[in-house]
């Protein structure tokens, strides 16, 4: 919304005057940035057809040499950029950029791929409630993409913006393992069950792609099985005369040539389009395939494709061999690939020259074609104001779910500095690394007081709705590298180090000396503070006579330093704390389901035996899981106050979760719900299913609170706030150690 009012005010401030200083040339410029596209056209004697799917994916792959040339080409250009700083080049093209600012009525079902953030569901939403011409549709969508809250999907490759996924949950797909993997087989397959109560699919969008900038001129050899994915997925799912987009790059591999040509055979027209709003000099394309001939044309090879599907599809096998590809194809498609190589040559030619210096006069020009632009593009699709009661995410769904994700970090990676000081800082050391990082000073900085006594959940939280909790079971986690309740960046220098650190010198994080020069919490504090408080708690819930409380503590006394069992009014109760079976220095988070389950044991002990007003001290690894995001929040319904302390008094193994007066009706809805969890859990740790069979592999519980319910409220500060605590005592003791 904000970008759309930005071009609204950009293309206003073009008058009617100001179009004189507008010549021929700049107006055909700016008109050109909409008309970037190319078409195959059949020939009509019936020549492009697919081959016998008894020859497919059974040859080598085969390069086109004059693809190859452009391809060769295009990368000497690119490589010109390669000692530029990234940010300053992205700020510059943007200057350059000439449009940097800038369905019929009935029943519409859509299946979007790979579509985090969502940008082609929220184009649609925003087309179908604004034209006339749509006004009157019945539109129904389902989205897949890789599930930017199951922890073991990698940063490169997840998009953590999740403020449209948030709030539209139930209309995404991430199937049974819970990843969101549409390269895998079995994923596939139960998404078209989940599209099945759709009459019939109209139209497929898929805009899948991963980080390749540490090899940019191999993108589309990299992306190419993702790309098959994507169109077999399409091809099964699509009803006949329906319609798929599919975002490629450049098209001069076998690979490329091959899902053309299979599209091509498929559709009754191909069109490759770069839209006004992509950038010029990017190597982006779209392929819009219309009207489908239906799935009897190609169920042979469609089924072959299925039986092969997966990461590897068509990546050492050619679809096709070349043989069989007509040479009236190939011409077509070396012609669609000049016009493209040529655009893409000429504007980083051109960012380059204006890179070096740009006068007054070439930027007055291109500020003009970008209000032509921002203006023509309004008029041309007529964007209109979309009134919020009308966006997507409009918490119609869940009224308390609408602040969902605002206000935290969407922990995408950022590429910063030029290509060749990217490439010389990955040569370095972690420790070389982290020292250049945004956040080396926090990280190498001593601590002088413990964290965690500003940050509070005030509880009980009353209005939360357990009725609606599920279990979700996926495969076990054998490492961490997302967390919507972490810091991505933080995260991911932690992993590196215990990694490298492992590698290099055998460290354990048991044998990890504690820093001399930091400030530890301190045991008669903590526990004096818990002491004041459950004395006010419990004044008040009696009428201000004096009660003896309790205080449940995880750990030995001779672990936390007491040697009483008393502090003030308050009695101390030690337990065995929770013990951390399977962890090694290379995991080191709280993922582990052995830990999970001895971590809920701890807390379903804690709410069987607690009395009103009561308090307990629980040490914990971290909370980057959403299992035990879940059990936080299940405290933060239990208990009126919810804290913590790091680093965590000397010897304490994890920082110390601080619970103050226990609220036993409020427990008692959750004990039954948190039961059949710990239940569930014994049991896939002794690798059965629910029917009492062996499941044949390792799975663990996921999440047992819904997203909508962990995202909302102050949880997600709180988790944010102390596992970035975690993550940089843990990389302080690393490096001083």
């Amino acid at each position: 919304m904000s970008r759309g009012h930005g071009m609204r005010k950009r293309a206003g401030r073009l008058q009617q005057s100001d179009m004189v200083a507008l010549d021929s040339e700049m107006l055909t410029e700016a008109g050109e940035l909409f008309n970037k596209v190319k078409a195959y056209a059949k020939p009509s004697g019936g020549e492009w057809c697919l081959p016998d799917p008894n020859d497919a994916l059974r040859h080598p792959p085969q390069e086109h040499p004059r693809l190859q040339a452009m391809k060769r080409s295009l990368n000497a250009v690119k490589n010109q950029l390669s000692d530029k700083d990234l940010e300053v080049w992205h700020q510059h093209t943007n200057s350059t950029n000439r449009a940097e600012e800038a369905l019929e009525s009935g029943e519409l079902n859509t299946v979007h791929l790979c579509e985090a953030p969502g940008a082609f569901i929220s184009a649609l939403n925003h087309y179908i409630k604004t034209s006339e011409h749509t006004r009157y549709c019945d539109w129904s969508w389902a989205a897949n993409t890789l599930n930017p809250y199951h922890e073991a999907n990698g940063g490169n490759t997840t998009i953590a913006d999740d403020r449209l996924i948030a709030n539209t949950l139930p209309w995404w797909f991430f199937g049974s393992d819970n990843t969101g993997n549409i390269m895998s087989q079995k994923h596939l397959l139960e998404l078209q069950g989940f599209v099945g109560n759709m009459h019939r699919v109209d139209v497929v969008t898929a805009d899948g792609s991963f980080d390749c900038q540490e090899n940019p001129d191999e993108q589309e050899a990299l992306v190419a099985p993702l790309h098959y994915c994507e169109a077999t997925a399409a091809l099964l799912l699509l009803s006949p005369g329906g319609s798929l987009v599919l975002k490629m790059f450049t098209l001069y591999e076998h690979s490329s040539v091959c899902l053309l040509y299979l599209l091509n055979c498929c559709f009754r027209s191909v069109n490759v389009f770069k839209p006004a709003t992509s950038k010029a000099g990017n190597s982006e394309v779209y392929i819009v395939c219309l009207h489908y001939e239906s799935k009897t044309v190609v169920r042979s090879l469609l089924s072959k494709l299925i039986r092969n599907y997966g990461p590897r599809l068509a990546e050492s096998e050619a679809l096709f061999p070349n043989s069989f590809i007509p040479s009236s194809f190939l011409e077509q498609h070396e012609q669609v690939c000049t016009y493209f190589h040529m655009l893409q040559v000429e504007t980083i030619k051109e960012n380059l020259r204006l890179f070096e210096g740009m006068s007054d006069d070439q930027r007055q020009r291109l500020d003009y074609i970008r209000d032509y632009a921002a203006q023509e593009y309004l008029q041309r699709f007529q964007v209109s104001h979309l009134p919020r009661t009308r966006w997507l995410s409009r918490n119609t769904v869940n009224p308390a779910c609408c602040s969902v994700s605002a206000g935290r970090p969407l922990g995408q990676k950022k590429q910063m500095g030029s290509f060749n000081e990217r490439r010389a800082l990955k040569s370095l050391s972690w420790r070389q690394r982290l020292e250049r990082c945004c956040h080396a000073t926090w990280v190498t900085t001593h601590s002088t007081e413990a964290f965690g006594t500003d940050c509070v959940l005030q509880g009980p939280l009353t209005d939360c709705h357990t009725t609606s909790w599920y279990i979700v079971v996926g495969e076990a986690l054998s490492v961490i590298k997302n967390s919507p309740f972490c810091d991505g960046d933080l995260l991911n220098q932690l992993n590196e180090a215990l990694v490298q650190t492992a590698e290099g010198s055998g460290l354990i994080w048991d044998h990890v000396p504690p820093c001399n020069s930091c400030q530890v919490g301190c045991c008669a504090s903590i526990l004096s503070e818990v002491a004041l408080l459950s004395n006010l708690t419990t004044s008040s819930l009696h009428r201000g006579s004096k009660t003896q409380s309790q205080c449940l503590v995880f750990g030995s006394g001779s672990v936390w330093g007491v040697s009483e069992d008393q502090v003030g009014d308050m009695v101390l109760k030690f337990s065995e704390q929770p013990s951390f079976p399977g962890i090694n220095h290379l995991t080191l988070h709280d993922g582990e389901p052995l830990y999970q389950q001895e971590l809920l044991r701890c807390v379903l002990f804690s709410l069987q035996n607690l009395n009103t007003g009561d308090s307990f001290l629980l040490p914990l690894l971290s909370a980057v899981t959403r299992v035990t995001a879940g059990i936080i929040f299940s405290l933060h319904l239990s208990f009126r106050s919810v804290t913590f302390r790091c680093p965590p008094p000397s010897h304490a193994v994890g920082t110390v979760l601080v619970c103050v007066g226990f609220c036993p009706e409020a427990a008692a809805t959750l004990l039954p719900l948190l039961i059949d969890l710990h239940c569930r859990m014994v049991q896939l740790a002794s690798g059965k299913d629910l029917g009492g069979q062996s499941s044949g592999c390792q799975k663990q519980v996921l999440q047992f609170v819904p997203m909508e319910e962990l995202l909302r409220g102050g949880l997600t500060a709180f988790l944010l706030s102390m596992n970035s605590e975690i993550v940089r005592q843990k990389l302080h003791l690393i490096i001083q150690s």
